[in-house]
Formats: structure tokens, C-alpha cells, sequence
């Protein structure tokens, strides 16, 4: 007992202890989260006596489990019987393994990954994007739309056809006995939803529940706990609203503010001592966020002390910020700082590009996170190889990566005998189809893919004559007649990859404009030199998005982009509140030092913006004229209130009064304003 409680302070202590009914547990970065929930799982078993095999673990990520397994175990000392700590979807797949035979459905199902569910989609349908459909599908299970819902739902056409896709998709899985990703955790909630029994036996047998990142639950994963509760009350959830930063992939802050709502009687306990970030870094940090509404609201307590100020980068364009940041991780390097022990972190993945080149230039080896180099993603390859065969008609290996992008209806069998026959010949593909007759090409293809292949020649001999007239304009051209971006047309991720396509644009007009007289024989040369560097090895300095850097932590962190436009992303579907949450986790990784950069403009879209300094720096205090942080309201609509003189009563909106915040209260049927500091929530 004494080794379960020697590292918690009391308020660790405290939720440990708290082992019966609905707990939330409040964890602000750098709080030790993982520390509690660990050692609550050791005191149930080792303190309480709850044998392992009542007790269920959720969590998000293999990795996170197995750290969490592994610690548990060694403060347990490695218990005989080990309780179920897994992911939400390792839970569903062990359910289905006993349990799918009540869907009339074997249990030596397969599981397929994102890519098989991809091509068995593309089976069914080729004329609307794929990751589109794919994506309409995960959000169909997600929401236990059925076939027919989805239908019913669709008013345009195109959604429509969706729907039907999922229909046929669905049948398919079902006759060769397949399961998706999402049905892991959709069939699972199915089960508990049509066998009440089922979920009475499931809800006794673990009766402690304990869910680490809550605020990354979603709608249905919420519906799953209720119905795993339904026979207890005993759910532990560990989260932090502040730190809610995946609402685009599906993941509903409301779960984490409104727990109390969803499960009755739920004792709160807010961990608030940071045991990561110098003070500087976290009163910035908490400045920040206290901008937002929709908050539980805690704070940050430093037990690190004092350490450097926040530093501001102010830079005219990318370029100086590059060269900036780029001699700052020098000086912390030749200091002696490890590699390894420094971050660059962005909103928009299509800022990595300048610092990279940047890094390259002063010799500063990095590695990229769940991310490609600039040069080496998709859609730029596929310009860069567009670029290849405008200068060089007979290069082959180029001419195959953009045959068939955007999708011209050419598969990999036709492109084949074309290649065969042209070799056959001694001469390149692209001569080959300028030179051979249409009705000679239609005897090796069909009619209608032999005239789009002449006509694609002839397109390039097109924009490859316009050189000669513009270099600076050639982009343009290339872009109206190819219509490159349009590849990406209803992908997940369009916005990120036009985004880059945008930046490339601008890049070669920028090289254009700077060396008029080039070629673009010269300009690929300088890419070369670019994107083929040579593997790196030994200690690096990593380069990551935000979202990707959540749950780590580095020494020293460089943020970029801080402007409006790339953090906060502003515009249609961003979120103001969930930026701002972005840009809180981005400061909270820091330990030691922590480097704010911005730019006066960068090539966007392309072509060169000026761009306007981030809001955040204003809301953070770290600029003259700061806004004067307004204390955030603890109420929300739904709250419960008590008035001293008009009773009990349910909150319908809030809004601002001044320097206060107004309630629209509902007393038994009689509406009223009443500022908040009157009411007492409930």
C-alpha cells in the first residue's frame, strides 16, 4: 500500500481512494495523469481486493496501454492475474471474438485495415472519390446509421450513391466474413443494445471501469460505457477538456464537460500541480486558455520553479524565421543540449517545408513525425513529375506516376501494353502515343482511353510550348489544363494537400521571380538537391504538427505559424475554442524553454500574404495591449442552479455582462436574468 501512494500528492491521493461511483479526474498536462490512473488500478486490486478480472482499463493507443500495463505490473508486483487494460477497439474485438455469434455471424471473422476497406470500396464504385466514400462510412457506423438511414438521410445525389455503396460495401463484408475497424466498436454497442441480458452479465463482471483521455471519447464510445455501467455505477474517467484537440476526427468535448449530466452523483477531483514546465511556460499557458467558454476550468500550478521568459520570434517571411530558428537550435546544440531534446512544432503541416530548408542549409540533422518531408508527399512527386516530363518527353518512369492523375479511366494492364509496344518500337512512351495512329493505339486499347491518351500528349506538348513564352506563368498553365488539384477532391485531408500544392506554386514562382533567366531543367536540380539528402542518421531534433505532439514532451519547443489564418486556423468549420486548445498543448510541451515564432508573410495559396500576428499572443499576455483576460463562467446551458429566493432552476444560455456573466435562468416555467455570481451550481 505504502509503494501505491509514496509518489501521489493529495490530490492524486484523493481520486485514488475514490473507488466507488462516477469519478472525474481532471488531469492538466503534465499533472501525472498516467501516475494516478495506475496507481488507482493497484489500490483497487492490492488495497481493496477487487479481483483483476472485474476491472476494465480503457484507452486510445497500443502504445499508451502497454506503458500503462507495464507500470501497473511493477507496482502490483507482477500479479498472476492481470486486469484487462487495452484499447476501446482491443476491448470490441475481444467481445465479438465470444459474442458475434448472436448476429448469426461466425467468430473466425477477419479484421480489415484502412487500406483493404479502400479497395474493396474502390470494387464498388470508381466515379466518386474513395476516401471520401470511406470516410462517409466510418462516420455512418459511428452514428449506427444503417444502410437504409443513410439513405433517407441523403438529399443530394451524390450522398445518395454513397449510401448505396455502403449498402453493397456492407453485404460484402457480411458474406466473406469480415469486420472493419469501426465495427469493432459499433457491433460491440449493437450487441448490448438488442441482448439486455448480455449487457446485464457484461456490466457484473466488470464492475470498475476506468477510461484514460476521455476527452477523446465519442458519441458512440460514450453509448458503449453507458451500456457497460448499466448495472453499476463505478466509471473513473481521466481526461482534460483543455487539451480536446480531436473534434474533426470525431472526438466530442461535450462527453468530458457534461459527465456529470451522463452519470449521476460524480465526485470531481482536479489535478492541477505540473510537474513538467517552468513557470514562465505555464503562465502563459493558462492565460491562453482561459479564453475559452466551454471549460470545467483549472490551473495550471508550476513545481519546477522559475526559468526563462517565453521568447518571441517577430521575422519579415518565412525565410528569416527559418534562418532564426535554425541558429537558435545551433547555439542550444554547441551548448550541449541532445538533439533529441528539441522540437519544432506547426498547426499546418505545409510550414514544415521552410525549416526544413532551413535546417538543411545550417547542416542540423531533424526527423519528421507522423509526416513526410515536403518533398517526398504524394501530390508533390506528382508535380514534380509533371514537371519531368514537360522537360524531358521521353522520361518513362515520370510519364507512369501521372498517366492516370487526375483518374483519366487508364488501369495498370493498359499502360502495360502501351509501354510493351513502345519499347518494341525503341522509343519512349509519350513518342510512342504522338506518333502511332489513333486506330493503331485503339487495337492495343480501348477506343475511348486511346483518345484520352492523345489528347493528354497533346496537353503536354501544350504547357511544355508556353515555357518559351513564360516561365513565371507556366505554373498557372499547368495547373488550368491538368486540373492537378482536383486529384485530391473530396479526400479527409484536400485542405493539407492544396495546401502544399499551393506552397509548391509559390515556391517556383519565388525561384523564378529571384533567378529570371532559369529553366525549369535548373529548377528541378535545385529540388534534387533538396529532397535527395542523405539518410539521416545519428541524433535529430524533431519537426511534427501539434496533433502530433500531444502526450510528449521536449526540452525545448519552437512553435511556428503563430498568425491568423495558420494558428488559430480561421475560416469555414475551424474552431475558435479548439485552436485555442491547440495552442495550449503546443505550450505545454515544453519543459524548459519555450520559442514563439510568427512571420510578417509567407507564401500561401500560392503567392506571398501578409499575414496578421496571432490573437494568441494577445490572449497569452505576451504583447503590449493585451486583452484583459476575462474569468470564465463555470456555468453552461443544462446546468442545475440554486437561487437563494427563486429555488431550483436550469440554466438556457449564458452571455456577458460587462465584466460578468449573465444566465437565462428557467424556474419551474419562469424565465429570469440572473447574473452568475447570485446562483449556486447544483
Amino acid at each position: 500500500m505504502e509503494k501505491i501512494f509514496e509518489q501521489l500528492n493529495d490530490s492524486q491521493t484523493k481520486a485514488v481512494k475514490q473507488s466507488e461511483g462516477p469519478v472525474l479526474i481532471l488531469a492538466g498536462a503534465g499533472s501525472g495523469k498516467t501516475t494516478t490512473i495506475v496507481s488507482r488500478l493497484a489500490y483497487l486490486i492490492k488495497g481493496l481486493g477487487i479481483p483483476a478480472s472485474n476491472i476494465l482499463t480503457l484507452t486510445f493507443t497500443n502504445k499508451a496501454a502497454k506503458e500503462m500495463r507495464e507500470r501497473a505490473y511493477e507496482m502490483m508486483d507482477n500479479p498472476s492475474y492481470p486486469p484487462l487494460l487495452c484499447t476501446f477497439h482491443k476491448f470490441g474485438l475481444l467481445f465479438l471474438k465470444f459474442n458475434i455469434h448472436l448476429l448469426n455471424r461466425q467468430n473466425n471473422f477477419v479484421v480489415i485495415d484502412t487500406d483493404d476497406k479502400k479497395r474493396i470500396i474502390k470494387r464498388i464504385n470508381l466515379e466518386i472519390p474513395t476516401p471520401l466514400i470511406a470516410s462517409e462510412i466510418s462516420r455512418y457506423k459511428n452514428s449506427l446509421l444503417s444502410p437504409d438511414d443513410a439513405y433517407k438521410q441523403a438529399e443530394l445525389y451524390n450522398y445518395q450513391q454513397i449510401a448505396k455503396v455502403y449498402e453493397e460495401y456492407e453485404a460484402y463484408l457480411l458474406e466473406n466474413n469480415l469486420v472493419d475497424f469501426d465495427d469493432l466498436i459499433a457491433l460491440t454497442y449493437r450487441l448490448l443494445d438488442e441482448n439486455p441480458e448480455l449487457a446485464k452479465t457484461t456490466s457484473q463482471k466488470y464492475n470498475y471501469i476506468m477510461v484514460d483521455e476521455y476527452q477523446d471519447t465519442n458519441e458512440l464510445q460514450l453509448k458503449l460505457l453507458q451500456k457497460l455501467c448499466s448495472e453499476h455505477s463505478n466509471l473513473c474517467v481521466v481526461g482534460d477538456d483543455d487539451q480536446s484537440i480531436y473534434g474533426w476526427r470525431g472526438a466530442h468535448i461535450r462527453n468530458i464537460i457534461e459527465f456529470d449530466q451522463d452519470f449521476a452523483g460524480t465526485s470531481v477531483f482536479k489535478l492541477e500541480e505540473n510537474y513538467r514546465s517552468k513557470e514562465p511556460i505555464l503562465k502563459v499557458a493558462n492565460s491562453l486558455i482561459e479564453h475559452n467558454r466551454s471549460r470545467l476550468g483549472k490551473k495550471l500550478i508550476p513545481t519546477r520553479g522559475a526559468g526563462e521568459d517565453v521568447t518571441i520570434l517577430n521575422s519579415s517571411d518565412e525565410n528569416e524565421e527559418a534562418r532564426k530558428i535554425a541558429a537558435k537550435i545551433s547555439k542550444l546544440l554547441d551548448s550541449g543540449v541532445n538533439a533529441e531534446n528539441i522540437a519544432v512544432l506547426y498547426r499546418v503541416n505545409v510550414l514544415s517545408r521552410s525549416i526544413e530548408e532551413g535546417l538543411n542549409r545550417s547542416g542540423i540533422n531533424y526527423k519528421l513525425v507522423g509526416g513526410l518531408r515536403f518533398y517526398d508527399r504524394a501530390e508533390i512527386k506528382d508535380l514534380i513529375s509533371y514537371i519531368r516530363v514537360i522537360t524531358n518527353f521521353h522520361d518513362d518512369f515520370s510519364f507512369k506516376r501521372i498517366v492516370n492523375k487526375p483518374k483519366r479511366g487508364l488501369g495498370k494492364a493498359s499502360v502495360d501494353k502501351i509501354e510493351l509496344a513502345a519499347h518494341a518500337n525503341g522509343t519512349s512512351i509519350f513518342e510512342y502515343i504522338k506518333k502511332v495512329t489513333l486506330a493503331d493505339l485503339e487495337q492495343l486499347i480501348r477506343a475511348k482511353n486511346a483518345k484520352t491518351l492523345k489528347k493528354f500528349v497533346r496537353d503536354i506538348q501544350k504547357v511544355a510550348k508556353s515555357v518559351a513564352e513564360s516561365t513565371y506563368n507556366f505554373i498557372d498553365i499547368l495547373e488550368d489544363t491538368f486540373h492537378l488539384k482536383d486529384i485530391y477532391k473530396g479526400m479527409q485531408d484536400e485542405t493539407d494537400r492544396v495546401l502544399n500544392m499551393d506552397e509548391f506554386y509559390g515556391l517556383f514562382r519565388d525561384f523564378v521571380k529571384k533567378t529570371p533567366e532559369t529553366s525549369l531543367d535548373e529548377f528541378l536540380n535545385e529540388l534534387t538537391l533538396q529532397s535527395e539528402q542523405d539518410q539521416v542518421e545519428g541524433e535529430s531534433i524533431y519537426m511534427m504538427s501539434i496533433h502530433a505532439s500531444k502526450g510528449l514532451e521536449f526540452d525545448h519547443i519552437f512553435i511556428i505559424g503563430l498568425e491568423e489564418g495558420f494558428l488559430p486556423l480561421v475560416g469555414d468549420g475551424s474552431d475558435l475554442e479548439e485552436e485555442r486548445r491547440l495552442g495550449y498543448v503546443s505550450f505545454t510541451r515544453a519543459k524548459d524553454t519555450l520559442t514563439l515564432s510568427h512571420a510578417s508573410s509567407r507564401f500561401y495559396k500560392g503567392r506571398r500574404s501578409d499575414l496578421q500576428k496571432s490573437r494568441f499572443f494577445n490572449e497569452a499576455g505576451l504583447c503590449e495591449g493585451s486583452l484583459i483576460v476575462e474569468k470564465n463562467t463555470a456555468f453552461k446551458k443544462g446546468d442545475l442552479v440554486r437561487h437563494k429566493i427563486f429555488g431550483t432552476g436550469r440554466v438556457n444560455g449564458v452571455s456577458k455582462s460587462g465584466r460578468e456573466f449573465k444566465l437565462n435562468i428557467n424556474f419551474a416555467g419562469t424565465k429570469r436574468d440572473i447574473l452568475a455570481s447570485f446562483v449556486e451550481r447544483l
